[in-house]
Protein backbone atom coordinates (compact mmCIF):
# COMPACT_ATOMS: atom_id res chain seq x y z
CA UNK A 1 0.00 0.00 0.00
CA UNK A 2 2.78 2.43 0.97
CA UNK A 3 4.66 1.64 -2.24
CA UNK A 4 1.68 2.26 -4.47
CA UNK A 5 0.84 5.54 -2.75
CA UNK A 6 4.39 6.82 -2.97
CA UNK A 7 4.64 5.78 -6.61
CA UNK A 8 1.40 7.59 -7.41
CA UNK A 9 2.64 10.66 -5.52
CA UNK A 10 5.86 10.68 -7.57
CA UNK A 11 4.05 10.28 -10.87
CA UNK A 12 1.46 12.92 -9.96
CA UNK A 13 4.20 15.37 -9.01
CA UNK A 14 5.77 14.81 -12.42
CA UNK A 15 2.40 15.26 -14.11
CA UNK A 16 1.77 18.53 -12.25
CA UNK A 17 5.27 19.78 -13.14
CA UNK A 18 4.89 18.90 -16.82
CA UNK A 19 1.26 20.04 -16.99
CA UNK A 20 2.33 23.46 -15.74
CA UNK A 21 4.82 23.63 -18.60
CA UNK A 22 2.19 22.45 -21.09
CA UNK A 23 -0.55 24.86 -20.11
CA UNK A 24 1.46 27.91 -19.05
CA UNK A 25 4.75 27.90 -20.98
CA UNK A 26 4.99 30.09 -24.12
CA UNK A 27 4.46 28.39 -27.48
CA UNK A 28 7.84 27.14 -28.77
CA UNK A 29 7.02 28.50 -32.21
CA UNK A 30 7.33 32.03 -30.84
CA UNK A 31 10.93 31.47 -29.81
CA UNK A 32 12.56 29.61 -32.69
CA UNK A 33 15.37 31.27 -34.57
CA UNK A 34 17.97 29.57 -36.89
CA UNK A 35 21.42 28.25 -36.35
CA UNK A 36 24.64 28.21 -38.33
CA UNK A 37 28.28 27.75 -37.47
CA UNK A 38 29.57 30.95 -35.95
CA UNK A 39 32.81 32.54 -34.91
CA UNK A 40 33.48 32.32 -31.16
CA UNK A 41 34.04 35.15 -28.78
CA UNK A 42 37.79 34.82 -28.63
CA UNK A 43 38.56 38.00 -26.78
CA UNK A 44 39.01 37.07 -23.13
CA UNK A 45 37.86 39.91 -20.89
CA UNK A 46 39.25 40.49 -17.43
CA UNK A 47 36.93 40.57 -14.43
CA UNK A 48 35.69 43.95 -13.36
CA UNK A 49 38.13 45.89 -11.21
CA UNK A 50 37.36 48.30 -8.43
CA UNK A 51 38.67 51.61 -9.71
CA UNK A 52 38.19 55.23 -8.74
CA UNK A 53 39.24 57.61 -11.52
CA UNK A 54 39.42 61.31 -10.85
CA UNK A 55 38.26 64.02 -13.21
CA UNK A 56 40.98 65.22 -15.61
CA UNK A 57 41.60 68.75 -16.86
CA UNK A 58 39.76 69.78 -20.01
CA UNK A 59 40.25 72.84 -22.19
CA UNK A 60 37.26 73.77 -24.38
CA UNK A 61 39.63 75.55 -26.77
CA UNK A 62 41.36 72.24 -27.55
CA UNK A 63 38.10 70.51 -28.46
CA UNK A 64 37.72 70.68 -32.20
CA UNK A 65 34.14 69.52 -32.38
CA UNK A 66 33.29 71.96 -35.13
CA UNK A 67 31.75 74.49 -32.75
CA UNK A 68 33.68 77.68 -31.96
CA UNK A 69 31.57 78.93 -29.08
CA UNK A 70 28.57 77.52 -27.22
CA UNK A 71 26.34 80.31 -28.56
CA UNK A 72 27.11 79.24 -32.12
CA UNK A 73 26.23 75.59 -31.56
CA UNK A 74 23.79 74.42 -34.23
CA UNK A 75 20.58 72.85 -33.03
CA UNK A 76 20.01 69.64 -35.00
CA UNK A 77 16.56 68.15 -35.40
CA UNK A 78 15.89 64.44 -34.84
CA UNK A 79 14.57 64.18 -38.39
CA UNK A 80 18.03 65.06 -39.75
CA UNK A 81 19.83 62.39 -37.71
CA UNK A 82 21.72 59.85 -39.77
CA UNK A 83 21.61 56.12 -39.23
CA UNK A 84 25.03 54.46 -39.20
CA UNK A 85 25.21 50.77 -40.14
CA UNK A 86 28.03 48.69 -38.65
CA UNK A 87 28.95 45.44 -40.40
CA UNK A 88 30.98 42.65 -38.77
CA UNK A 89 31.16 38.93 -39.61
CA UNK A 90 28.82 38.24 -36.67
CA UNK A 91 26.19 40.97 -36.85
CA UNK A 92 24.77 44.07 -38.51
CA UNK A 93 24.10 46.92 -36.06
CA UNK A 94 22.37 50.22 -36.68
CA UNK A 95 23.02 53.35 -34.63
CA UNK A 96 20.96 56.51 -34.87
CA UNK A 97 22.62 59.88 -34.33
CA UNK A 98 19.45 60.68 -32.40
CA UNK A 99 20.79 59.62 -29.00
CA UNK A 100 23.76 57.74 -30.54
CA UNK A 101 22.06 54.49 -29.44
CA UNK A 102 22.09 51.03 -31.03
CA UNK A 103 18.49 50.25 -31.96
CA UNK A 104 18.89 47.33 -34.38
CA UNK A 105 21.11 44.26 -34.01
CA UNK A 106 20.78 41.46 -36.56
CA UNK A 107 22.71 38.24 -35.89
CA UNK A 108 24.16 36.83 -39.09
CA UNK A 109 24.48 33.28 -37.72
CA UNK A 110 20.89 33.03 -36.41
CA UNK A 111 17.51 33.43 -38.05
CA UNK A 112 14.01 34.10 -36.76
CA UNK A 113 12.72 30.71 -37.95
CA UNK A 114 14.26 27.47 -39.14
CA UNK A 115 13.64 28.12 -42.85
CA UNK A 116 16.76 29.04 -44.81
CA UNK A 117 15.08 32.15 -46.23
CA UNK A 118 13.90 33.37 -42.83
CA UNK A 119 15.01 36.90 -41.78
CA UNK A 120 18.07 37.29 -39.57
CA UNK A 121 17.41 37.24 -35.83
CA UNK A 122 16.68 40.70 -34.41
CA UNK A 123 17.81 40.93 -30.79
CA UNK A 124 16.73 44.52 -30.07
CA UNK A 125 13.48 46.44 -30.45
CA UNK A 126 14.33 47.92 -33.89
CA UNK A 127 12.87 51.17 -32.56
CA UNK A 128 15.08 54.28 -32.66
CA UNK A 129 13.44 55.67 -29.54
CA UNK A 130 14.24 52.52 -27.53
CA UNK A 131 17.80 51.64 -28.36
CA UNK A 132 20.76 50.55 -26.25
CA UNK A 133 23.13 53.20 -24.95
CA UNK A 134 20.85 56.20 -24.38
CA UNK A 135 22.39 58.54 -21.79
CA UNK A 136 20.91 60.81 -19.16
CA UNK A 137 21.38 62.28 -15.71
CA UNK A 138 19.05 61.48 -12.83
CA UNK A 139 18.93 65.15 -11.84
CA UNK A 140 18.80 66.37 -15.46
CA UNK A 141 21.83 68.56 -14.81
CA UNK A 142 22.83 68.72 -18.50
CA UNK A 143 20.05 70.52 -20.35
CA UNK A 144 18.98 69.04 -23.68
CA UNK A 145 20.74 65.68 -23.26
CA UNK A 146 17.45 63.75 -23.39
CA UNK A 147 16.88 65.06 -26.95
CA UNK A 148 20.51 65.13 -28.07
CA UNK A 149 21.33 64.55 -31.74
CA UNK A 150 24.99 63.56 -31.98
CA UNK A 151 27.36 63.96 -34.90
CA UNK A 152 30.19 61.80 -36.16
CA UNK A 153 33.01 62.44 -38.62
CA UNK A 154 32.46 59.07 -40.33
CA UNK A 155 32.42 59.49 -44.11
CA UNK A 156 29.35 57.74 -45.41
CA UNK A 157 26.72 55.83 -43.45
CA UNK A 158 28.44 52.45 -43.08
CA UNK A 159 31.33 51.21 -40.95
CA UNK A 160 32.79 47.86 -41.98
CA UNK A 161 34.84 46.03 -39.35
CA UNK A 162 37.40 44.12 -41.40
CA UNK A 163 40.30 44.40 -38.95
CA UNK A 164 40.57 43.37 -35.31
CA UNK A 165 38.53 46.36 -34.10
CA UNK A 166 37.15 49.73 -35.23
CA UNK A 167 36.13 52.76 -33.17
CA UNK A 168 33.20 55.06 -33.88
CA UNK A 169 32.83 58.33 -31.92
CA UNK A 170 29.67 60.41 -31.57
CA UNK A 171 29.83 63.95 -30.18
CA UNK A 172 27.22 66.32 -28.81
CA UNK A 173 27.64 69.79 -27.30
CA UNK A 174 25.05 71.35 -25.02
CA UNK A 175 24.07 75.05 -25.36
CA UNK A 176 26.17 75.87 -22.27
CA UNK A 177 29.31 74.10 -23.51
CA UNK A 178 29.10 70.61 -21.99
CA UNK A 179 30.49 68.08 -24.49
CA UNK A 180 29.46 64.41 -24.46
CA UNK A 181 31.52 61.92 -26.44
CA UNK A 182 30.41 58.33 -26.95
CA UNK A 183 33.04 56.06 -28.46
CA UNK A 184 31.94 52.57 -29.50
CA UNK A 185 34.52 49.87 -30.19
CA UNK A 186 33.40 47.06 -32.50
CA UNK A 187 35.40 43.83 -32.62
CA UNK A 188 35.86 41.56 -35.61
CA UNK A 189 35.07 38.25 -33.90
CA UNK A 190 33.14 39.11 -30.74
CA UNK A 191 29.65 40.07 -29.62
CA UNK A 192 31.26 42.42 -27.10
CA UNK A 193 31.03 46.15 -27.91
CA UNK A 194 33.05 48.66 -25.92
CA UNK A 195 31.60 52.04 -24.94
CA UNK A 196 33.50 54.94 -23.41
CA UNK A 197 31.36 57.90 -22.36
CA UNK A 198 33.39 61.08 -21.81
CA UNK A 199 31.85 64.17 -20.24
CA UNK A 200 33.82 67.40 -20.83
CA UNK A 201 32.63 70.22 -18.64
CA UNK A 202 33.08 73.38 -20.68
CA UNK A 203 30.39 75.19 -18.73
CA UNK A 204 30.96 77.60 -15.87
CA UNK A 205 29.44 75.41 -13.16
CA UNK A 206 30.06 72.14 -11.35
CA UNK A 207 28.16 69.14 -12.74
CA UNK A 208 27.19 66.92 -9.82
CA UNK A 209 24.79 64.18 -10.78
CA UNK A 210 24.26 60.47 -11.47
CA UNK A 211 24.87 59.46 -15.10
CA UNK A 212 22.79 56.57 -16.38
CA UNK A 213 23.06 54.32 -19.43
CA UNK A 214 19.93 52.54 -20.65
CA UNK A 215 19.20 49.10 -22.01
CA UNK A 216 15.90 48.61 -23.79
CA UNK A 217 14.49 45.25 -24.79
CA UNK A 218 11.31 43.45 -25.68
CA UNK A 219 8.96 42.47 -22.88
CA UNK A 220 8.25 38.72 -22.78
CA UNK A 221 5.43 37.83 -25.15
CA UNK A 222 4.02 35.47 -22.54
CA UNK A 223 4.37 36.18 -18.81
CA UNK A 224 3.90 32.50 -17.98
CA UNK A 225 7.17 31.22 -19.42
CA UNK A 226 9.09 28.48 -17.65
CA UNK A 227 12.68 29.66 -18.23
CA UNK A 228 13.21 33.21 -17.00
CA UNK A 229 12.87 36.09 -19.47
CA UNK A 230 13.17 39.79 -18.71
CA UNK A 231 15.56 42.04 -16.76
CA UNK A 232 18.23 40.51 -14.55
CA UNK A 233 21.49 41.58 -12.89
CA UNK A 234 24.37 40.33 -10.78
CA UNK A 235 24.29 42.53 -7.67
CA UNK A 236 26.67 41.87 -4.78
CA UNK A 237 27.44 38.53 -6.50
CA UNK A 238 23.77 37.51 -6.23
CA UNK A 239 21.68 36.83 -9.32
CA UNK A 240 18.56 39.01 -9.44
CA UNK A 241 15.78 38.05 -11.84
CA UNK A 242 12.91 40.53 -11.81
CA UNK A 243 9.55 39.52 -13.20
CA UNK A 244 7.76 42.22 -15.15
CA UNK A 245 4.67 42.00 -12.95
CA UNK A 246 6.83 42.72 -9.88
CA UNK A 247 8.10 46.10 -11.12
CA UNK A 248 5.27 47.93 -9.38
CA UNK A 249 6.53 46.58 -6.05
CA UNK A 250 10.21 47.39 -6.60
CA UNK A 251 12.08 48.92 -9.51
CA UNK A 252 15.34 50.14 -7.90
CA UNK A 253 18.13 47.75 -6.93
CA UNK A 254 21.32 49.04 -5.27
CA UNK A 255 24.71 47.42 -4.77
CA UNK A 256 27.88 46.50 -6.60
CA UNK A 257 26.56 45.64 -10.05
CA UNK A 258 28.79 43.48 -12.24
CA UNK A 259 26.29 43.44 -15.08
CA UNK A 260 22.64 43.96 -15.94
CA UNK A 261 20.71 42.53 -18.85
CA UNK A 262 17.44 41.99 -20.63
CA UNK A 263 17.11 38.41 -21.81
CA UNK A 264 14.81 36.19 -23.82
CA UNK A 265 14.85 32.40 -23.94
CA UNK A 266 17.94 32.23 -26.14
CA UNK A 267 19.31 35.78 -26.56
CA UNK A 268 20.25 38.78 -24.45
CA UNK A 269 21.58 42.31 -24.36
CA UNK A 270 23.75 43.20 -21.39
CA UNK A 271 25.67 46.15 -19.96
CA UNK A 272 28.95 45.50 -18.12
CA UNK A 273 30.54 48.44 -16.24
CA UNK A 274 34.34 48.31 -16.22
CA UNK A 275 34.50 49.89 -12.76
CA UNK A 276 33.01 48.08 -9.79
CA UNK A 277 31.14 50.68 -7.74
CA UNK A 278 28.06 51.03 -5.59
CA UNK A 279 25.50 51.71 -8.29
CA UNK A 280 21.79 51.33 -9.00
CA UNK A 281 19.70 49.41 -11.50
CA UNK A 282 16.44 51.21 -12.29
CA UNK A 283 13.71 49.38 -14.19
CA UNK A 284 10.73 50.81 -16.05
CA UNK A 285 8.20 49.99 -18.76
CA UNK A 286 8.24 52.75 -21.42
CA UNK A 287 5.49 50.84 -23.27
CA UNK A 288 3.68 47.51 -23.17
CA UNK A 289 6.24 46.01 -25.54
CA UNK A 290 9.44 47.53 -24.13
CA UNK A 291 11.23 47.05 -20.81
CA UNK A 292 14.04 49.43 -19.82
CA UNK A 293 16.96 48.76 -17.47
CA UNK A 294 19.17 51.69 -16.46
CA UNK A 295 22.62 51.46 -14.95
CA UNK A 296 22.93 54.52 -12.73
CA UNK A 297 26.42 55.56 -11.70
CA UNK A 298 27.06 56.88 -8.19
CA UNK A 299 26.96 60.65 -8.02
CA UNK A 300 30.13 62.31 -9.29
CA UNK A 301 31.32 65.91 -9.20
CA UNK A 302 32.98 67.30 -12.33
CA UNK A 303 34.24 70.91 -11.89
CA UNK A 304 34.38 73.39 -14.79
CA UNK A 305 37.34 72.75 -17.06
CA UNK A 306 37.47 69.02 -16.19
CA UNK A 307 36.46 65.83 -17.93
CA UNK A 308 35.55 62.33 -16.80
CA UNK A 309 35.33 59.02 -18.71
CA UNK A 310 32.88 56.23 -17.86
CA UNK A 311 33.95 52.87 -19.42
CA UNK A 312 31.41 50.14 -20.25
CA UNK A 313 30.97 47.10 -22.42
CA UNK A 314 27.87 45.67 -24.06
CA UNK A 315 27.23 42.04 -24.87
CA UNK A 316 24.48 41.56 -27.45
CA UNK A 317 23.98 38.06 -28.77
CA UNK A 318 23.29 34.40 -27.95
CA UNK A 319 23.13 33.06 -24.38
CA UNK A 320 25.86 30.53 -24.99
CA UNK A 321 27.76 29.78 -21.80
CA UNK A 322 31.18 29.48 -23.45
CA UNK A 323 30.77 32.96 -24.98
CA UNK A 324 29.53 34.52 -21.76
CA UNK A 325 32.50 33.15 -19.81
CA UNK A 326 34.86 34.91 -22.21
CA UNK A 327 33.23 38.24 -21.42
CA UNK A 328 34.15 37.98 -17.74
CA UNK A 329 32.35 39.52 -14.75
CA UNK A 330 30.58 36.17 -14.15
CA UNK A 331 28.23 36.92 -17.04
CA UNK A 332 27.69 33.16 -17.48
CA UNK A 333 25.60 33.22 -14.30
CA UNK A 334 22.86 34.79 -16.41
CA UNK A 335 22.07 31.30 -17.74
CA UNK A 336 20.21 29.81 -14.80
CA UNK A 337 19.03 26.19 -14.83
CA UNK A 338 17.23 26.41 -11.50
CA UNK A 339 17.73 24.39 -8.33
CA UNK A 340 19.76 21.71 -10.05
CA UNK A 341 22.03 24.04 -12.01
CA UNK A 342 25.07 22.15 -10.67
CA UNK A 343 23.83 19.04 -12.51
CA UNK A 344 22.60 20.78 -15.67
CA UNK A 345 25.87 22.61 -16.49
CA UNK A 346 28.06 19.48 -16.63
CA UNK A 347 25.36 17.80 -18.73
CA UNK A 348 25.41 20.70 -21.21
CA UNK A 349 29.20 20.52 -21.33
CA UNK A 350 29.02 16.80 -22.08
CA UNK A 351 26.36 17.43 -24.74
CA UNK A 352 28.75 19.78 -26.55
CA UNK A 353 31.64 17.30 -26.19
CA UNK A 354 29.55 14.59 -27.85
CA UNK A 355 28.49 17.05 -30.56
CA UNK A 356 32.14 17.87 -31.29
CA UNK A 357 32.69 14.16 -32.01
CA UNK A 358 29.41 13.47 -33.86
CA UNK A 359 27.98 16.78 -35.15
CA UNK A 360 24.33 15.99 -34.55
CA UNK A 361 22.68 17.21 -31.35
CA UNK A 362 20.01 14.52 -31.58
CA UNK A 363 22.66 11.82 -31.41
CA UNK A 364 24.43 13.81 -28.68
CA UNK A 365 21.19 13.73 -26.63
CA UNK A 366 20.95 9.96 -27.11
CA UNK A 367 24.55 9.43 -25.97
CA UNK A 368 24.04 11.73 -22.98
CA UNK A 369 20.88 9.86 -21.99
CA UNK A 370 22.69 6.51 -22.21
CA UNK A 371 25.53 7.87 -20.07
CA UNK A 372 23.15 9.19 -17.42
CA UNK A 373 21.25 5.90 -17.33
CA UNK A 374 24.56 4.03 -16.99
CA UNK A 375 25.51 6.14 -13.98
CA UNK A 376 22.08 5.56 -12.43
CA UNK A 377 22.00 1.88 -13.38
CA UNK A 378 22.55 0.58 -9.82
CA UNK A 379 19.62 2.64 -8.53
CA UNK A 380 17.41 1.40 -11.35
CA UNK A 381 18.53 -2.15 -10.74
CA UNK A 382 17.56 -1.91 -7.10
CA UNK A 383 14.19 -0.42 -8.01
CA UNK A 384 13.34 -3.05 -10.62
CA UNK A 385 14.55 -5.85 -8.36
CA UNK A 386 12.17 -4.65 -5.66
CA UNK A 387 9.34 -4.47 -8.21
CA UNK A 388 10.12 -8.01 -9.37
CA UNK A 389 9.95 -9.31 -5.80
CA UNK A 390 6.72 -7.43 -5.24
CA UNK A 391 5.30 -9.03 -8.34
CA UNK A 392 5.94 -12.49 -6.84
CA UNK A 393 3.90 -11.56 -3.77
CA UNK A 394 0.87 -10.40 -5.73
CA UNK A 395 -1.08 -13.74 -5.42
CA UNK A 396 -0.50 -13.81 -1.62
CA UNK A 397 -1.44 -10.14 -1.28
CA UNK A 398 -4.58 -10.76 -3.30
CA UNK A 399 -5.62 -13.53 -0.91
CA UNK A 400 -5.03 -11.26 2.11
CA UNK A 401 -7.12 -8.46 0.60
CA UNK A 402 -9.98 -10.80 -0.18
CA UNK A 403 -9.81 -12.43 3.25
CA UNK A 404 -9.73 -9.16 5.22
CA UNK A 405 -11.60 -6.89 2.84
CA UNK A 406 -13.90 -5.77 5.65
CA UNK A 407 -11.07 -5.10 8.11
CA UNK A 408 -8.62 -2.57 6.65
CA UNK A 409 -6.47 -2.45 9.78
CA UNK A 410 -6.00 -6.24 9.88
CA UNK A 411 -5.38 -6.24 6.12
CA UNK A 412 -2.52 -3.73 6.48
CA UNK A 413 -1.05 -5.69 9.39
CA UNK A 414 -1.04 -8.91 7.37
CA UNK A 415 0.48 -7.18 4.31
CA UNK A 416 3.27 -5.68 6.43
CA UNK A 417 3.85 -9.10 7.98
CA UNK A 418 4.18 -10.54 4.48
CA UNK A 419 6.83 -7.91 3.65
CA UNK A 420 8.69 -8.80 6.84
CA UNK A 421 8.55 -12.54 6.19
CA UNK A 422 10.00 -12.23 2.70
CA UNK A 423 12.36 -9.37 3.72
CA UNK A 424 11.00 -6.94 1.15
CA UNK A 425 11.05 -3.17 1.58
CA UNK A 426 7.75 -1.85 0.20
CA UNK A 427 9.45 1.47 -0.64
CA UNK A 428 12.43 -0.17 -2.32
CA UNK A 429 11.01 0.32 -5.80
CA UNK A 430 10.14 4.00 -5.30
CA UNK A 431 13.01 5.57 -3.35
CA UNK A 432 15.53 5.10 -6.20
CA UNK A 433 13.06 6.94 -8.45
CA UNK A 434 12.99 9.85 -6.00
CA UNK A 435 16.80 10.06 -6.11
CA UNK A 436 16.68 10.26 -9.92
CA UNK A 437 14.19 13.15 -9.99
CA UNK A 438 16.85 15.91 -9.61
CA UNK A 439 18.64 14.53 -12.68
CA UNK A 440 15.39 14.60 -14.65
CA UNK A 441 14.59 18.18 -13.67
CA UNK A 442 18.16 19.31 -14.44
CA UNK A 443 18.10 17.73 -17.89
CA UNK A 444 14.64 19.13 -18.50
CA UNK A 445 15.78 22.70 -17.80
CA UNK A 446 19.02 22.28 -19.71
CA UNK A 447 17.40 20.87 -22.85
CA UNK A 448 14.69 23.54 -22.73
CA UNK A 449 17.11 26.49 -22.49
CA UNK A 450 20.22 25.33 -24.38
CA UNK A 451 20.68 27.56 -27.42
CA UNK A 452 22.70 24.74 -28.97
CA UNK A 453 19.42 22.93 -29.73
CA UNK A 454 17.81 25.95 -31.36
CA UNK A 455 17.19 25.06 -35.02
CA UNK A 456 19.50 22.05 -34.65
CA UNK A 457 18.33 19.24 -36.99
CA UNK A 458 18.13 15.59 -36.01
CA UNK A 459 16.94 13.49 -38.94
CA UNK A 460 14.13 13.28 -41.53
CA UNK A 461 11.26 15.58 -40.53
CA UNK A 462 12.83 16.69 -37.23
CA UNK A 463 14.69 19.79 -38.40
CA UNK A 464 14.58 21.72 -35.11
CA UNK A 465 15.22 20.05 -31.75
CA UNK A 466 13.91 23.13 -29.94
CA UNK A 467 10.48 22.83 -31.59
CA UNK A 468 7.76 20.14 -31.35
CA UNK A 469 8.06 17.33 -33.89
CA UNK A 470 5.40 17.44 -36.57
CA UNK A 471 5.19 15.08 -39.52
CA UNK A 472 3.17 16.69 -42.32
CA UNK A 473 1.21 19.89 -41.79
CA UNK A 474 -2.57 20.07 -41.36
CA UNK A 475 -4.74 23.02 -42.26
CA UNK A 476 -7.00 22.45 -39.28
CA UNK A 477 -6.49 22.69 -35.52
CA UNK A 478 -6.11 19.68 -33.22
CA UNK A 479 -7.24 19.72 -29.57
CA UNK A 480 -4.41 20.30 -27.07
CA UNK A 481 -1.94 20.87 -29.91
CA UNK A 482 -0.32 24.23 -30.60
CA UNK A 483 0.51 25.25 -34.18
CA UNK A 484 1.93 24.06 -36.43
CA UNK A 485 -0.49 21.14 -36.59
CA UNK A 486 0.79 17.74 -37.68
CA UNK A 487 1.49 14.19 -36.51
CA UNK A 488 3.70 14.18 -33.37
CA UNK A 489 5.36 10.88 -34.27
CA UNK A 490 8.11 11.00 -31.64
CA UNK A 491 5.62 11.87 -28.92
CA UNK A 492 3.26 9.04 -29.86
CA UNK A 493 6.14 6.53 -29.78
CA UNK A 494 7.16 7.92 -26.40
CA UNK A 495 3.62 7.42 -25.08
CA UNK A 496 3.63 3.83 -26.37
CA UNK A 497 6.93 3.16 -24.57
CA UNK A 498 5.41 4.46 -21.32
CA UNK A 499 2.40 2.18 -21.80
CA UNK A 500 4.67 -0.83 -22.32
CA UNK A 501 6.68 0.08 -19.23
CA UNK A 502 3.47 0.38 -17.25
CA UNK A 503 2.37 -3.10 -18.38
CA UNK A 504 5.67 -4.54 -17.17
CA UNK A 505 5.31 -3.08 -13.68
CA UNK A 506 3.55 -5.01 -10.89
CA UNK A 507 -0.17 -4.17 -10.70
CA UNK A 508 -1.49 -1.90 -8.00
CA UNK A 509 -3.38 -3.51 -5.17
CA UNK A 510 -6.20 -1.00 -5.32
CA UNK A 511 -8.30 -1.09 -8.50
CA UNK A 512 -8.82 2.69 -8.55
CA UNK A 513 -5.08 3.32 -8.23
CA UNK A 514 -4.40 0.79 -10.97
CA UNK A 515 -6.77 2.54 -13.37
CA UNK A 516 -5.19 5.88 -12.50
CA UNK A 517 -1.73 4.56 -13.33
CA UNK A 518 -2.94 3.18 -16.67
CA UNK A 519 -4.05 6.68 -17.67
CA UNK A 520 -0.60 8.13 -16.98
CA UNK A 521 0.88 7.32 -20.42
CA UNK A 522 -2.06 9.10 -22.08
CA UNK A 523 -1.68 12.13 -19.83
CA UNK A 524 2.07 12.31 -20.46
CA UNK A 525 1.53 12.02 -24.22
CA UNK A 526 -0.91 14.94 -24.20
CA UNK A 527 1.46 17.04 -22.09
CA UNK A 528 4.51 16.25 -24.24
CA UNK A 529 2.69 16.97 -27.49
CA UNK A 530 3.92 20.59 -27.46
CA UNK A 531 7.35 19.99 -25.93
CA UNK A 532 10.49 20.46 -27.98
CA UNK A 533 11.53 17.34 -29.86
CA UNK A 534 14.86 17.35 -27.99
CA UNK A 535 13.04 16.85 -24.68
CA UNK A 536 10.79 14.16 -26.14
CA UNK A 537 13.81 12.38 -27.59
CA UNK A 538 15.49 12.34 -24.19
CA UNK A 539 12.37 10.92 -22.51
CA UNK A 540 11.87 8.30 -25.24
CA UNK A 541 15.46 7.02 -25.09
CA UNK A 542 15.27 7.02 -21.29
CA UNK A 543 12.09 4.89 -21.46
CA UNK A 544 13.60 2.42 -23.93
CA UNK A 545 16.66 1.87 -21.74
CA UNK A 546 14.44 1.55 -18.65
CA UNK A 547 12.30 -1.08 -20.40
CA UNK A 548 15.42 -3.07 -21.33
CA UNK A 549 16.76 -2.84 -17.78
CA UNK A 550 13.41 -3.81 -16.28
CA UNK A 551 13.09 -6.80 -18.63
CA UNK A 552 16.64 -7.92 -17.81
CA UNK A 553 16.05 -7.62 -14.06
CA UNK A 554 12.75 -9.49 -14.12
CA UNK A 555 14.32 -12.34 -16.08
CA UNK A 556 17.27 -12.44 -13.70
CA UNK A 557 15.15 -12.60 -10.54
CA UNK A 558 12.23 -14.58 -11.95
Amino acid sequence: MEQSRLLIAIVLSLVIFLAWQFFFAPPPSEQQPAKKAEAPVVEKQQPVQEKKDQAKPYSPASDQAGVSTPSEAPVAEPSTARVITVQTPLYEAQISENGAAIFSFLLKNYRERVAADSPLKQVLTNDKAHGIGHLGFSGKSVRGLDKAVYSTDLIGDELKVDTSSRDLTFTWRSPEGVVIEKTYRFNLDSYVIGLNVTLKNGSGRVIQDRLFVSLNGKTPSDKRMYAFQGPSALINDELKQIKIKKLEDQNNFDGQIKWLSIQSRYFMSGLIPDQLEEARMHLALPSDKVVMAQYQQPEKSIPPGNQYTYPYRFYIGPKKISYLKNVGNNLEKLVDFGWFDFIARPCLWLLNVFYSIIPNYGIAIIILTILVKALLWPLGQKSYKSMSEMKKLQPLMKEIREKYKDDKQRMNQEVMGLYKTYKINPLGGCLPMVVQLPVFFALYRMLYQAIELRHAPFFLWIDDLSAPDRLFRFGFSIPFMEPPYGIPVLTVIMGASMLLQQKMSPPMGDATQAKMMMFMPIIFTVIFINFSSGLVLYWLVNNIISIAQQYYTQKKYA
